[in-house]
This record gives structure tokens, C-alpha cells and sequence, in this order.
């Protein structure tokens, strides 16, 4: 599995949206942690996803009766 930091991915880049910047720009060099963001919970999702112990049917569950319940009051 490869990781990418986020400062390293480019985006979408057209000549039609002006607000993505120039289209030739260099990405800005990471500069350490991102603000925010719990490096101990994203750790600890990682290794769940590795292990193949993220994605349990109780969570699936929760998630379909979650999607379920938000369309039935949309």
C-alpha cells in the first residue's frame, strides 16, 4: 500500500477555474504534522484496516441504518 502526505497529490488543474492557481505551480513542501489531525486514531485505523478488522458487519450496520434513517427524512 503506498502513502501519499497530502501536499504531495496534485489536483485538478484547468485553465477554466482560475482559483486552482497556475497550472505549472510546484506543490508546497510538507512541513510536518497537519494541525487537527490525531496522528494516534489515524494510526489505529491503519493498523484495524491491515489487519482486516476495520470494517466489521456491526459497523456496516450502523452505517446502512444511518443512510437509511437521513433518506427517509430528506
Amino acid at each position: 500500500m503506498t502513502t501519499h502526505a497530502p501536499c504531495v497529490l496534485k489536483g485538478p488543474v484547468t485553465l477554466d477555474r482560475p482559483w486552482w492557481g497556475e497550472p505549472r505551480r510546484k506543490a508546497k513542501a510538507c512541513r510536518g504534522p497537519v494541525q487537527g489531525v490525531r496522528a494516534d486514531l489515524v494510526a489505529r485505523v491503519r493498523r484495524e484496516i491491515a489487519a482486516g478488522a476495520y470494517d466489521t458487519p456491526e459497523k456496516w450496520d450502523a452505517a446502512l441504518d444511518a443512510m437509511f434513517r437521513r433518506l427517509a427524512t430528506d
